[in-house]
């Protein structure tokens, strides 16, 4: 099956590389046009890599070889008014919005909550709680105007479906996510937009997959690798596996931004081997 958002064009937060690239990429396999935005520079507290604004020239590149358009832009989703202004330039470009995947997000320096500093909180909320509903106030104009329904899918995490110690600034805000997820679907559904979750397990992108990873987990090791964290990792899940890939998580967002899950709206679909259910 081929072609299945044949036509249609695709508002992806994050998309640089990671899971957001992955996702560009699959809808564009399938027929999308692309309005891609990135922070594209390094934010404090965060322990891993930042992404860079050659990571989003690359996915650039990549929709582009399936033959397919994008509009790119380096953008922080706590900005909104910056935010709204790449979108609509993007729509301005491609003519419609049709779906809106609202996944940037972080992870950034933990603790017990009582014990964590403020300002890693509110970076925390405000990436991967406002970010989001920034994301989604900026698009939701834009699909209204077209007036031929749409699909918005926001990422949370099985951290949005259960708790974790040492992280609860990041299980409050996928927790969030939730809570938007349901509200816009309630209020966007007379005019047939539909609003879904998804909540991946590990994913083998650079934020879970690092160094600052492997040592938190692997702290007897002089220089732990991905080898010393996967069977660590592993143990989280129900199926033999120690995490997904941005391909899997990509092919559910698929499947709810197509026709195929018409009328699938409000439900958290998680992507977690499992995770979920020990």
């Amino acid at each position: 099956m081929t072609g299945r958002v044949e036509g249609k064009v695709a508002f992806i937060t994050g998309a640089a590389r990671g899971q957001g690239r992955s996702h560009a990429v699959r809808l564009a396999q399938e027929g999308a046009d692309i309005i891609a935005v990135d922070i594209c520079r390094a934010i404090d507290d965060v322990v891993y890599p930042a992404s860079t604004p050659a990571d989003l020239a690359e996915t650039v590149a990549l929709v582009e070889a399936r033959g397919r358009r994008i509009v790119a832009a380096e953008v922080d989703v706590r900005d909104y008014d910056a935010l709204a202004a790449a979108l609509a330039d993007g729509v301005d470009q491609l003519g419609r919005l049709d779906i809106v995947v609202a996944n940037a997000g972080i992870g950034n320096a933990g603790n017990k909550l009582h014990k964590l500093r403020e300002h890693i909180w509110q970076d925390m909320i405000d990436i991967n709680l406002t970010g989001v509903w920034h994301t989604v106030k900026a698009a939701v104009p834009h699909v209204l105007s077209g007036a031929r329904g749409g699909s918005i899918i926001l990422t949370s995490s099985v951290g949005g479906m259960k708790a974790h110690p040492h992280t609860g600034h990041y299980i409050a805000a996928k927790h969030g996510v939730v809570g938007l997820m349901r509200t816009f679907a309630v209020e966007l559904g007379r005019h047939s937009i539909r609003v879904n979750s998804i909540h991946p397990t590990q994913v083998n992108t650079p934020m879970a997959i690092n160094d600052a990873t492997f040592r938190l987990f692997a702290p007897h090791k002089e220089n732990p690798g991905p080898e010393d964290f996967a069977p660590i990792s592993q143990m989280m899940h129900t199926l033999p596996i120690p995490w997904v890939e941005p391909e899997d998580v990509s092919n559910a967002v698929l499947f709810l931004a197509s026709d195929e899950s018409r009328y699938v709206t409000g439900v958290q679909l998680p992507v977690d081997a499992g995770c979920l259910l020990k």
